[in-house]
Order: C-alpha cells, then sequence, then structure tokens
C-alpha cells in the first residue's frame, strides 16, 4: 500500500492529518463504548432485580388467589383479572447517540371488576399483586429494549474501533514512515548532489 503512494510533501501533510484523525476518532470510540458498556450493566443488574421482584410478587398473587379460591370458588379467577391499560406512553432519551426508551405508565390502580361484597381480603390482595406485576413487566420491557440497543450499538462501536486500530491506522503509519523515509533519502541525494557539483566547480576554478 504504502509503495503506490507518492512520496511528496504535500501527501506527508494529508496522511499525517488522516492519522491524527484515525487516532482521535479511536479515542472518541473507545470512550463511546465504555460508556455505553457501563450504561447497559446497570441496566442488566436492575433488570435481575426486577425478575426477582416480579416472581415474588407473582408467588404472592397467586397464593392470595389461591387462598380466595378456598372461600369465594374458582370464580374468583375470572374476578381478578386486571383490564388493558391505555395509559402506556412511550417517549425517547439519547445516550451516546442510541435512543433509548422510556416507557410511562399510570401507577394509578383501577377499580376492580368485581363488587366489593363479593370478594375478600385475600382476592383484593391478588388484584393488587397483579396491578403490581403489571408495573414491573412495563419496566422490564423498557430496560430489556434499552440492554438490546446497546448492545447493538456497542458490537458497532467495536467494529469500527477494530477497523481504526487494526486496519486505518497502521496503514497510515505505515504509509507515513513510507514518505518520510523517501523524503530523508531523496534529501540525501540531493545534498550529495549539490556536494560534488560544488566540489566540481571549485576544481575547474583552482
Amino acid at each position: 500500500m504504502a509503495q503506490q503512494v507518492f512520496a511528496t510533501k504535500g501527501n506527508l501533510i494529508a496522511y499525517k492529518k488522516s492519522l491524527e484523525l484515525a487516532r482521535l476518532g479511536f479515542d472518541l470510540l473507545d470512550r463511546k463504548r465504555h460508556i455505553l458498556v457501563r450504561e447497559m450493566m446497570l441496566m442488566i443488574d436492575e433488570a435481575k432485580s426486577i425478575q426477582d421482584q416480579i416472581a415474588t410478587v407473582y408467588e404472592q398473587a397467586y397464593t392470595s388467589l389461591k387462598m380466595a379460591n378456598m372461600t369465594l370458588g374458582s370464580e374468583a379467577n375470572n374476578m381478578v383479572v386486571v383490564d388493558t391499560d391505555d395509559s402506556i406512553e412511550i417517549d425517547f432519551r439519547s445516550v451516546m447517540g442510541v435512543e433509548i426508551p422510556i416507557v410511562t405508565i399510570s401507577q394509578k390502580i383501577q377499580p376492580p371488576q368485581y363488587l366489593i361484597g363479593d370478594s375478600n381480603s385475600m382476592l383484593d390482595r391478588a388484584y393488587e399483586n397483579f396491578h403490581e406485576v403489571k408495573l414491573l413487566t412495563a419496566r422490564l420491557a423498557q430496560i430489556e429494549s434499552s440492554v438490546y440497543r446497546l448492545a447493538t450499538a456497542v458490537s458497532k462501536t467495536q467494529k469500527r474501533s477494530n477497523a481504526l486500530k487494526n486496519i486505518v491506522i497502521p496503514r497510515n503509519e505505515q504509509i507515513v514512515k513510507f514518505i518520510t523515509e523517501s523524503l530523508e533519502e531523496k534529501e540525501r541525494e540531493d545534498f550529495s548532489r549539490l556536494k560534488v557539483i560544488k566540489s566540481q566547480k571549485e576544481k575547474k576554478n583552482a
């Protein structure tokens, strides 16, 4: 690659500038990758915590529902259904150019579809537990989507970083070295040629 480049001062300046930009680009991409990875790891930890919470609340909900079934019969299963929620809104925030979803959902629990007189404390508790699961699931969906987007961005950033580190920077370094050495060699040749010419002139004038 280096041998195909003309050894001129203009090319030397251009390739030195390209090398400088490539190194700067690599540093920026490496910094971006570290920030994205840190953000992703924090979200992964939070996702694990929410998954544990969901499992715990589900267990509490089904325990309460089981107790309600014992006193109210199997109809309790239909009575505790949580209605479809249309309060969900999705917005986005940017993390190093990566669009991360923000899921907003109403925290207010909707009135149950059953009459108070037809229920008991166990059924009410199960209904509240399933509502809590709904909120936690919305939060988990936000985090999992964010982690996927961040992981994709990290992969792309890593590929670009590797390309600069392993291909672009070494190639430009090689070209700069080739041009520098060629120009230095040319200067030595010119100096030697001028020295010979000067020596010949001095002999001629002697």
